[in-house]
């Protein structure tokens, strides 16, 4: 005789805080605070009452929260080693000092934007200024009292710091040479232009789970592969022009690429299919966890199909048309160098080593491309810039201009291939130094290796950065280093990183590969890139990538 079993009870999943199933209560302090105020109306009290009370006046759900929509971080207190960036609260790694976003979408200012910006940097943020990955400007050690001011000089000219940071639809990235570039597909400037018109700044958008960060380009040049949303350039055989829809791609602690939609958006169409999209992460998106916040989680778990139907369905409330994938770029384009628009004049691509430049730096670029008839600057999602509409008999003269402040227009594999995040001189999260190191490691690779460096027929890109958040951009770097404490051979806690190898876009679409307990000291590290170099350089192939070589070489030849 069979003994009956207890029936299991099934296994109720929790919810995610997701709105369009009815979780409308906060499951965590930040999804609370957001409910408690609407974090757009921080301006008011800056300007009315913390600009006068000082840092000290500061209420601490608006010093480590809704500040970021207006572009403001606390800076890290100088002196507080890697090693305790996890283990003290919040107050005691702020410093009364702000980190600054100036927000740029396309990466698109006119010079006269420029001069602005440097001279706000040389006033008021003891003339720091760093071109981010993300086509904008970083200011360090602005003071509250000096907001008002600064936002005031910064609208008349026609610039935002708004939503630059915080659970918002942060700048739009865009090809730096839209409009002018000779192989161009498509211009998605108007589209960039009407999304933040329409969107940015408006409380529709102001509360979603987590950062939605787009990227909207005529060509593959925006890392299009590890975004929230990207519209990407294609060719349809029956429609003409327009962009590929992907959606669902980050990086940080669990890199995703993107997944396709297999639709073609007209120009027109693109800011009505954006909102659709970024509704859906607003409604459907995780609230519960801020780790699975970000929409790449929800794209992995309903899949490309069921994203889509619910974008037509739900939101466009119409069928998207079907298209062709966009062509893939046989190697990454980061403008540096000297290349001809489709009008006859020349663009001008300069590298400063891993985005930093100075405020003084930023007046004098304005002032030399004023000098050669160019009104025109951008800023790449690699941390460069570039000068626009040179004529042909000025090319010279800019670069010799731009070679006297540091920009090399013709710089060497490893200067144009390094990035680096902000690091542990100001970012709170971060375990070790980034930028001086990404300096050090350029003039060191210059110099030893200066034999080979005919044979790098390509960047070998070196991203660095200060802990596992990915805001370099590592895992899709040929050479990706991750900050962290590790422990050198006399067994002393130091700063070092652990690497990834062969990561890229494109045709090496995909993360590094990461070495089984493999560490580098940061003291070892120009050591550790050189001998790696050598190695690919001896034994690739023909033709042969940085990545191919990585995917089939030992793990001997790679420490």
């Amino acid at each position: 005789m069979s003994t009956p079993t207890t029936p299991k009870r099934a296994h109720r999943r929790r919810g995610e805080g997701q709105w369009a199933l009815g979780y409308r209560e906060p499951l965590n302090p930040n999804e609370r605070s957001k409910k408690d105020d609407n974090p757009l109306n921080v301006r008011d009290r800056i300007e009315n009452i913390y600009a006068h009370t000082g840092f000290d006046g500061i209420d601490p759900g608006d010093l480590r929260g809704r500040f970021r929509w207006y572009g403001l971080y606390t800076q890290r207190k100088p002196g507080i080693d890697g090693g305790r960036t996890a283990t003290l609260e919040p107050e005691e790694l702020d410093d009364s000092y702000f980190m600054l976003r100036v927000r740029i979408d396309g990466g698109a200012v006119t010079t006269d934007q420029l001069r602005v910006i440097g001279e706000l940097s040389e006033q008021y943020a003891r003339d720091t200024a760093d071109i981010t990955d993300r086509q904008n400007i970083q200011y360090h050690w602005i003071r509250i009292e000096d907001m008002p001011t600064i936002w005031e000089k910064l609208e008349s000219a026609g610039l935002t710091t708004m939503e630059a940071c915080g659970d918002s639809p942060r700048v739009i990235l865009g090809s730096p040479v839209a409009g002018i570039a000779e192989d161009e597909i498509i211009d998605g400037t108007p589209a960039i232009d009407e999304i933040k018109r329409r969107y940015i700044g408006e409380k529709e958008f102001s509360n979603l789970p987590r950062k939605f960060k787009s990227a909207i380009s005529g060509l593959p040049d925006v890392a299009h592969e590890v975004h929230d949303i990207a519209f990407v350039g294609v060719e349809h055989p029956e429609h003409g022009p327009g962009f590929d829809l992907w959606v669902g791609g980050g990086l940080s602690t669990n890199p995703m690429i993107g997944q396709r939609l297999g639709t073609w958006v007209p120009l027109d169409e693109v800011p009505d299919v954006w909102a659709g999209v970024i509704s859906i992460f607003r409604d459907y998106g995780y609230r519960r966890l801020r780790h699975r916040a970000r929409i790449k989680f929800l794209v992995k778990d309903w899949g490309a199909e069921k994203f889509r139907e619910v974008l037509e369905t739900e939101y466009l409330k119409r069928k998207l048309v079907d298209g062709p994938a966009p062509s893939v770029p046989e190697q990454p384009r980061d403008h540096v160098g000297v290349y001809q628009q489709k009008d006859g004049n020349f663009y001008v691509g300069a590298a400063p080593i891993a985005g930093r430049v100075s405020g003084t730096t930023l007046v004098a670029v304005a002032d030399a491309a004023e000098k050669v008839g160019s009104r025109r600057v951008r800023f790449t999602p690699q941390q460069k810039l570039i000068v626009l509409d040179v004529p042909p008999s000025e090319v010279d003269k800019l670069r010799t201009a731009l070679a006297g402040l540091g920009l090399q227009t013709d710089p060497s594999p490893w200067r144009r291939g390094v990035m680096a995040c902000t690091g542990i001189e100001f970012c709170k999260l971060a375990i070790v130094e980034t930028k001086a190191r990404a300096a050090n490691l350029v003039a060191t690779l210059e110099d030893r290796l200066k034999d080979i460096t005919n044979d790098v027929t390509a960047p070998i890109s070196v991203h660095i950065n200060g802990c596992p958040n990915s805001c370099a951009r590592i895992q899709t770097a040929d050479i990706g280093l991750k900050g962290q404490i590790v422990t050198d051979n006399d067994g002393n806690q130091v700063e070092g990183f652990q690497v990834h190898l062969g990561g890229g876009l494109g045709l090496d679409a995909g993360f590094g590969r990461k070495l089984r307990g493999h560490k580098v000291t940061a003291d070892e590290l120009p050591d550790y890139v050189e001998r790696v170099v050598r190695k690919y350089v001896a034994d690739r192939e023909p033709d042969e990538r940085f990545a191919q070589w990585v995917a089939r070489a030992s793990e001997d030849d790679l420490k």
